[in-house]
């Protein structure tokens, strides 16, 4: 194999690599060998079939094959003679013109990862804030936990629906006259004002009493997902057969035995449990944030262009679809396009982080043992159905590069543990309402290298969130939280696109009536 060196620019290689003719015949020749047992021929007995006949018949599946796998070595070999480090899958062409029996030459370009001085972890100071799980707060978990738990008593046959109430009915509805599958129910409970029906069918239902009868008329979105029902004009005939009301939620011992508990008292301790786990997230969500803005502030590096388009994409995604689902989509997309230089920025910074975060989990000998990536992957795969899991599982296991991808954020967060270790931290309590405004503050700015931002500073956090950016806007830079709990890391080459594919096309259709609206994606 011969290797020559095109482009070297910045993180940018370039290489044109010859494969002989002769490395390809002899993988022919192993080929030949590898199927001849069962390789059948008028003639022959099996397994007895002369090797050139066997070349004569599939000669060029057998030369395809072989090619593909000269390419393969040649790019691994590449790599290691080099001794690169791709940043993402690199790209092999094959040069025009190739001919069977020929030198087979190619085109391999790539991005490689930057090499990262060994950061220092000398001196990393923090703040923790703390919130205590008082009773104060954990009252205010049960009396929200007993709101979702909203009970209706019945009400005088003479009361009139109205919003908050729940209402019985019996529906049969059609379009332009005719039944259709689905639209008929009996003994339906609906919440008015609740938004779990098709925009106007709940509103209808306001002023109604037990034993009315009416026609309710509306359209069935443009997103539902019968389509047949699309867009179309809809009756439902209505028969109201019982008007309820709110019930008065009493936290008591009696509350607490309608869950199955045996006092309020170890409601309270659950709940404690609950309160703590939360307000511990908000903790580590806090100081996460301190950490790699210090990270972020006092390294900076070249990073590889393909793999921050490739996050910034993700990110841009996530905008357009919070702002298609604003009150004027337009508007917000065009406000959208002043901040596009802003996200690039995000995107950038979340590359960055990632790559030093593998940098010094790499030096430290932080690693993610075989128990808890499987664990990863045994989470991961039930979002399958029972049927495709095994299929993923493989997929993962036979894949590096997703199974790399799967162990990033496990990794890096173990990484961010091994940090806070070595941290100087200093403990402050404060309550809940200025720990979700300090993070949320955050949120509205893009840290690192150049932003003016005195990362070390100490300060109080503010007991009012900062001024708010534009729905959309807003939304796509918690996506920069988030990245900030998982920074980016190198993704995988391929998804195991075909099992969930196909989960999602045989997913059930809803059971209940098609007055439901269509569950939102996530």
């Amino acid at each position: 194999m011969k290797t020559v060196e095109t482009l070297n620019e910045g993180l940018k290689r370039e290489y044109r690599v010859t494969i002989t003719a002769k490395d390809i015949d002899a993988r022919v020749d192993d080929e030949v060998k590898a199927i001849a047992p069962t390789v059948r021929m008028p003639g022959f007995r099996p397994g007895k079939v002369p090797p050139n006949l066997i070349r004569k018949m599939h000669g060029e599946a057998l030369n395809a094959d072989a090619l593909n796998k000269a390419i393969d070595q040649g790019v691994r070999d590449l790599m290691a003679k080099e001794k690169l480090r791709p940043a993402l899958q690199p790209g092999v062409a094959l040069a025009d013109g190739y001919e069977r029996g020929k030198d087979a030459e190619i085109t391999v370009s790539l991005e490689v990862l930057p090499e990262i001085e060994a950061p220092s972890i000398d001196g990393l100071k923090l703040e923790r804030l703390t919130v205590p799980a008082d009773d104060k707060a954990v009252m205010a978990k049960i009396e929200e936990f007993a709101a979702q738990m909203k009970r209706f008593e019945e009400a005088p046959k003479t009361k009139k629906a109205a919003t908050g109430d729940q209402v019985i009915i019996d529906f049969a509805g059609s379009v332009d006259g005719v039944a259709f599958d689905g639209g008929t129910g009996e003994d339906m409970a609906v919440e008015i004002g609740s938004g779990q029906l098709i925009p106007g069918f709940e509103d209808q239902l306001v002023g109604a009493k037990t034993g009315d009868e009416k026609t309710i008329k509306v359209t069935f979105p443009e997103e539902y997902p019968v389509e047949n029902l699309k867009g179309q004009p809809a009756e439902f005939a209505i028969t109201v057969k019982e008007v309820k009301v709110p019930a008065a939620s009493k936290i008591d011992d009696e509350f607490a035995k309608s869950l199955g508990l045996e006092s309020l008292d170890k409601l309270k301790e659950l709940m404690k449990d609950q309160v703590e786990q939360e307000l511990n997230g908000l903790t580590r969500t806090y100081m996460k944030r301190k950490l790699l803005d210090q990270l972020a502030a006092s390294h900076d590096f070249e990073v590889p262009p393909t793999m921050v388009e490739a996050e910034f994409g993700q990110i841009w995604q996530q905008l357009e679809h919070e702002a298609s689902h604003e009150a004027d989509p337009e508007a917000a997309k065009a406000e959208l396009e002043k901040d596009r230089d802003e996200y690039h920025a995000i995107a950038v910074r979340r590359v960055r982080l990632g790559l030093l975060l593998s940098e010094i989990g790499q030096a430290h000998g932080v690693q993610v043992s075989n128990q808890e990536m499987q664990r990863l992957i045994m989470q991961a795969a039930q979002q399958y159905r029972p049927e495709d899991r095994g299929r993923f599982m493989e997929y993962v296991q036979q894949d590096a590069l997703a199974a790399a991808q799967l162990r990033a954020p496990l990794y890096e967060d173990k990484v961010v543990d091994f940090l806070f270790e070595k941290a100087d931290i200093t403990d402050r309590e404060v309550t809940r309402e200025e720990i979700e405004a300090a993070i949320e503050a955050d949120d509205d700015h893009v840290h690192g290298p150049g932003c003016g931002h005195d990362h070390d500073h100490d300060h109080k956090p503010a007991k009012k969130a900062a001024a708010k950016k534009p729905a959309a806007k807003k939304d796509a830079v918690k996506e920069e939280a988030k990245a900030e709990e998982a920074p980016a890391k190198k993704p995988a080459a391929k998804k195991a696109a075909a099992p969930k594919a196909e989960a999602a096309e045989k997913a059930e259709p809803a059971k209940k009536a098609p007055a439901k609206k269509a569950a939102a994606k996530k």
